[in-house]
């Protein structure tokens, strides 16, 4: 029997020693499919989704007054006040909103605004 033949799945029973009186492999051997699949899922799936989330919170604890942001809702302003777990924002002259400060999604550095003259 060739190695190639037997690919990445036969490894594990490869690796074994054969069964003497015919009776189902060691219990790691069982277990060794299901150890890989959880690592390979924490690193694939799990450690990159908890680096985006300290990335939003440092972001979203980072935000000061004058600050362009974009809300979830595609919601572009200017921080014109910061509350606990609120943010309002300038949308446009002589109008305010109030947004969670979760749904902050990008913040750009505080900017001049120039007047339309």
């Amino acid at each position: 029997m060739k190695i190639e033949a037997i690919g990445m799945a036969g490894w594990p029973l490869m690796m074994a020693p054969p069964p003497a009186d015919g009776s189902a492999p060691p219990a790691w051997v069982q277990l060794l499919p299901l150890v890989v699949l959880f690592a390979l899922m924490y690193f694939v799936l799990l450690r990159p989704q908890m680096r985006r989330q300290k990335e939003q919170e440092k972001l979203i604890s980072a935000v000061k007054t004058g600050d362009r942001v974009v809300a979830a809702g595609g919601i572009c302003g200017t921080v014109a006040n910061l509350k606990d777990q609120v943010v309002v924002l300038k949308v446009a002259d002589n109008v305010k909103i109030e947004v969670l400060r979760s749904s902050i999604t990008s913040v750009e550095k505080a900017t001049e605004e120039k007047a339309v003259s």
